[in-house]
């Protein structure tokens, strides 16, 4: 399934274009995420390819995002062009945070002068109250750094104020089961 970002209104895009997230799901329990920013990637802030490992705090830079609502709650996801993650739970909206205990993400990232492509496989297997199944219904983001120091924040809906990627009129992609083979 193949999504567009859009910016935060209230902030400029600077030198990023567009934002496109192409996601699937091959296997009940994985998801698979291809962000493809177009622009000036040259005035960006890209962090430095690092081991993968999980850390908090990616949101601060540029980093990806991903939300999925569960039964119970939902997910976020952190995914760096770096290739460190992070993963969390929470009960309901913003409460209820919790470290969510999943594989490291698989993420490998391509740069060039007009584009970077961040790819990512997130593995959910073990996650409680994950109906495979089902429907996934997702919220995709994404922060960009400049190398002035401003920040961009891109989704797929933006609610009035400020940027909040956790709001329920972000969870606007609705994903289908894989397919049965």
């Amino acid at each position: 399934m193949h999504a567009s970002l859009v910016p935060h209104p209230a902030m400029a895009a600077g030198p990023v274009r567009s934002i496109e997230v192409d996601v699937s799901r091959v296997e009940p329990a994985e998801l698979t995420l291809r962000y493809r920013v177009v622009g000036k990637i040259g005035e960006l802030v890209l962090p430095d390819s690092a081991p993968p490992g999980r850390t908090d705090e990616l949101w601060r830079q540029t980093c990806f995002e991903a939300f999925l609502q569960l039964r119970a709650g939902y997910c976020e996801f952190n995914l760096s062009p770096s290739s460190q993650w992070a993963a969390y739970r929470f009960d309901s909206y913003r409460c209820g945070l919790a470290v969510l205990d999943v594989p490291a993400p698989a993420i490998r990232t391509e740069v060039g002068d007009n584009e970077l492509v961040v790819r990512a496989l997130v593995d959910l297997a073990g996650l409680e109250s994950l109906e495979a199944e089902a429907n996934w219904q997702l919220a995709l983001a994404a922060v960009i750094e400049q190398k002035d120091g401003r920040l961009s924040y891109w989704a797929l809906a933006h609610p009035a104020g400020s940027p909040d990627f956790h709001h329920r009129d972000c969870f606007r992609l609705h994903l289908p089961p894989a397919k049965q083979r």
